[in-house]
């Protein structure tokens, strides 16, 4: 048997593209290693929830604030209007996708992968079948490389792949505390802006309902994530709350300037490094990710034409790239130290950056519809990075 596509890696990137390829009648194997969690805040916005049919089931909280914390222990509140950011738990959120593809005529494959063989009579991407540990060759006419950050398919396949600049992630799983605090609070994200916890990136304490996930990343080496993790906990009151689990993985920080092999090869998620900036949001540009790469694919499949691949960059870049640039631009100007760290929740008070910010974010596009709210923005910014005004004292 020959399918038509080969998706190795089962997270929200490559469970989608196996969904949408199966719902448009091609024959596809899904492989995933299985009983692997990322280390994730888990947030998703309502586009997400819309564009890929997102059941209220799979929505273990749902947030209506976010609060900014500076190297100065100051924080702002900015409420999430007119909605809200759904939280997921990734040891469901991603199974419930990987059935819901296999529900949807995709054949899953539970193993790692190894490599991929071609000959004169086809190629085949090769597995280690994960329950008897023996060697499993699929034959494919096209694969999706959806393997995540650092990916084996990438590495072989792809210029570049070998390089994607990434920062290391990690969190602890925790049993939520009982009511509200100052310090706790489950419908609100907290996200630590601190160069003693993170020295180029941020901290988090996310609610997931029943429970929560704190955290940080870095791409400082040397870093003690467990000990900035403990530090979060520690600061946040969380340090009694019973462990449920730990996780570490590296996320990417900007997208590869090719995701296909110009032969039958296509990258999704986080192996073509599509993590916002700044945020390091990922979940909805993995899922969009992997939409774009089986559009890709099925272009290639009906036509013949393996230039069709590369439309997977083009489309998402054309709707996403100006958000990572900007988002790209602000961590360059902000992350770098901790009075500028300091100077960004600052900047955080005004209500224009907080309407703009939240509306971008839930909606997935830069906002244009306020343009004097812009230039407001921008002014305020320069002035905050040039040192011409404080940051607020609150």
């Amino acid at each position: 048997m020959t399918y038509d596509v080969v998706v190795v890696g089962g997270g929200p990137s490559g469970a989608t593209a196996a969904e949408d390829l199966a719902r448009a009648g091609k024959k596809v194997a899904l492989i995933d290693r299985a009983g692997r969690i990322k280390p994730c805040g888990g947030a998703i916005p309502p586009r997400l929830i819309a564009d890929f049919d997102i059941p209220e089931s799979q929505i273990v909280a749902k947030i209506n604030t976010a609060r900014m914390v500076s190297p100065t222990a100051r924080h702002v509140d900015i409420p999430i209007e007119n909605g809200f950011v759904g939280m997921v738990d990734r040891e469901f959120f991603d199974e419930f996708l990987r059935d819901r593809a296999a529900k949807a005529g995709a054949d899953r494959h539970t193993g790692t992968f190894l490599r991929i063989d071609r000959s004169e009579k086809g190629t085949w991407v090769v597995y280690r079948d994960k329950t008897s540990r023996e060697e499993v060759a699929i034959r494919t006419k096209l694969i999706i490389g959806a393997d995540g950050a650092r990916s084996d398919v990438a590495r072989a396949e792809v210029p570049g792949g070998s390089t994607i600049p990434y920062v290391i992630a990690y969190h602890e799983i925790i049993k939520a505390p009982e009511g509200v605090s100052d310090k706790y609070d489950p419908t609100r994200c907290d996200v630590i802006y601190d160069g003693v916890v993170s020295p180029d990136f941020y901290g988090w304490v996310f609610p997931h309902g029943k429970s929560a996930s704190v955290g940080m990343g870095t791409g400082v080496d040397g870093t003690d994530l467990k000990a900035a993790t403990k530090l979060l906990r520690d600061s946040a009151g969380l340090s009694e709350c019973e462990t449920i689990r730990k996780e570490g993985a590296p996320i990417p920080l900007k997208p590869l300037d090719k995701w296909d092999n110009g032969r039958d090869l296509v990258l999704a998620g986080d192996a073509a490094g599509v993590v916002a900036p700044s945020s390091g949001e990922g979940i909805y540009y993995a899922m969009a990710g992997g939409r774009v790469a089986g559009e890709a694919a099925l272009e290639c499949l009906r036509t013949g034409q393996v230039k069709a691949l590369a439309k997977a960059r083009k489309r998402f870049l054309k709707e996403h790239g100006t958000v990572f640039r900007v988002l790209g631009a602000m961590q360059d100007a902000y992350y770098r130290s901790d009075e500028r760290r300091e100077r960004f929740v600052s900047l955080c008070h005004d209500v224009d950056v907080q309407r703009l910010t939240f509306e971008a974010y839930m909606n997935k596009k830069l906002v244009r519809a306020r343009p004097m709210a812009h230039l407001k923005i921008g002014v305020k910014n320069l002035a905050h990075l040039s040192g011409l005004i404080s940051p607020v004292r609150v």
